[in-house]
């Protein structure tokens, strides 16, 4: 009782010091630690720890929109998670599914207005997932309030390298010519089109490295790295990641 006191007043004590006209407009999520956790609770289920996962990362959007924070993508699934165990993944699409199919009717998703984008290469999964995230993106694509960007069967260099084939192709069609190539026209046919690039990009976990997350969108992104594991992450701890963005001089280009 009294622990849970005492963090109450810590949170209340770092969320004082938030100023809210330098709040980020859009957050980006490392979400790393998931299988750490399972492995430390006493090797339960790999599965249940990405399920642990997925609440944690509802809270980060209640505490969004608490903070007024517009903009929140996550890096759910790489393609090279596709190397996991067969049990791994097939839990994952599971989680997929189930979740993509709860947003549509979710009631504080459609309460705040939150529009729901996978970013990636989505024909890479299975076809009840692709299913489930094109019923969730249709159910929540009129609202320009919010959005949360899920980055599943993503790899930064891959999406780099398909902007560039897609621009070469308007080349050789003779929609654009070479002179026309600049980094709109990039960020343009990026996965992400439309979306504003990050201003900070938490990880947990204690890892520091983007491993290939928002390659080109992160050239002047703030880097957060916490130490909690994602499945364990508080308030106060994206609050004080938020705290330390706000604290720093931002220089774009030195």
């Amino acid at each position: 009782m009294g622990e849970n006191i005492f963090y109450r007043i810590y949170e209340w004590y770092v969320m004082r010091g938030l100023n809210p006209d330098k709040m980020p407009k859009h957050i980006a999520i490392i979400m790393d630690g998931n299988r750490r956790y399972s492995r430390i609770q006493g090797n339960i289920d790999v599965v249940k720890g990405h399920e642990i996962g997925v609440d944690t990362l509802e809270k980060v959007l209640d505490w969004s929109i608490e903070l007024g924070i517009e903009i929140i993508t996550a890096y759910a699934f790489s393609t090279e998670n596709f190397n996991r165990t067969k049990h791994e993944v097939d839990g994952l699409m599971n989680l997929f599914v189930v979740n993509f199919k709860r947003l549509v009717d979710h009631e504080k998703i459609h309460k705040n207005e939150v529009r729901v984008k996978v970013v990636g290469r989505t024909e890479l999964l299975p076809d009840e997932v692709r299913e489930a995230i094109e019923d969730a993106e249709k159910a929540t694509a009129k609202y320009t309030k919010r959005c949360l960007n899920l980055a599943i069967g993503y790899d930064g260099r891959l999406e780099i390298i398909d902007s560039f084939k897609k621009i070469i192709k308007d080349v050789q069609d003779g929609k654009i010519t070479v002179d026309d190539v600049d980094e709109d026209l990039v960020s343009q046919n990026l996965y992400t089109e439309g979306i504003d690039d990050p201003n900070l990009i938490i990880r947990t976990s204690g890892e520091e490295r983007l491993s290939g997350f928002l390659l080109w969108q992160s050239s002047y992104s703030e880097l957060y790295f916490c130490e909690t594991l994602w499945p364990e992450l508080r308030k106060v701890d994206f609050v004080r990641a938020i705290r330390s963005y706000q604290e720093r001089e931002r220089r774009f280009g030195v």
